[in-house]
């Protein structure tokens, strides 16, 4: 997969939906930036930092994702490949449903997912050196383009959903202390269900990963 590096950008999500979307940019494709202004995350909030971290977006035509990718989960299937690389790297990384990277039980990270026509984008951004956002550091000395061509490497090889889930599904229990917004309320993790497809159960209602 190209990968677009630039100095600066507002968001690497916001230009690469721009892109494709005048049809300038094709899938496959990845853009980064070393510095990052008006980065987007969850819920239309905010994730900026300066260079020595990671941030970057990526498109992929439908059709070369695992046939059993439920859509609703890609945000956990993505994220959940970059948590493999970085459990090498450093000490208790989990992934928080849906999107979350965390140490501990610390945010370092986050990943949003956007589908356009029969393309999907994939943005994330990872604190490694720095966290000029609200959240924690890695603290981790390793150059943001090695480690998004490890990414891409991995991503490459597009393991299946079952394979994905397998693994996330055993680490899930590291969620229970922790919440979620649900249609704008913070509801608690801790009797949530995980179902096959990376939805949950809460409160007796099926809840959606799409972020």
């Amino acid at each position: 997969m190209e990968i677009l590096c630039f100095n600066t950008l507002e968001s690497t999500q916001t230009y690469l939906i721009e892109q494709i979307k005048t049809k300038k940019l094709s899938a496959p494709i990845c853009v980064m930036a070393k510095e990052q202004t008006a980065g987007v995350g969850s819920r239309d909030n905010s994730w900026e930092g300066g260079k020595g971290n990671l941030f970057f977006s990526f498109a992929v035509a439908l059709e070369d994702l695992p046939k059993d990718l439920p859509l609703s989960s890609a945000s956990i299937y993505f994220s959940f490949i970059m948590k493999e690389i970085l459990t090498k790297k450093c000490e208790d990384i989990w992934l928080k449903w849906p999107n979350d990277l965390y140490q501990n039980s610390s945010k370092i990270g986050g990943t949003i997912t956007k589908k356009i026509d029969n393309i999907l984008l994939c943005g994330m951004g990872i604190n490694l050196q720095k966290n000029l956002n609200s959240f924690k550091a890695l603290n981790l000395n390793v150059e943001p383009i090695d480690l998004l061509n490890e990414y891409l490497e991995a991503l490459k090889k597009y393991p299946t959903w079952k394979q994905i889930f397998s693994l996330y599904r055993i680490e899930f229990s590291r969620n229970k202390g922790f919440f979620t917004h649900i249609d704008g309320e913070l509801k608690p993790l801790e009797k949530a269900i995980l179902s096959e497809d990376g939805s949950l159960i809460i409160e007796n209602k099926r809840v959606y990963s799409i972020r």
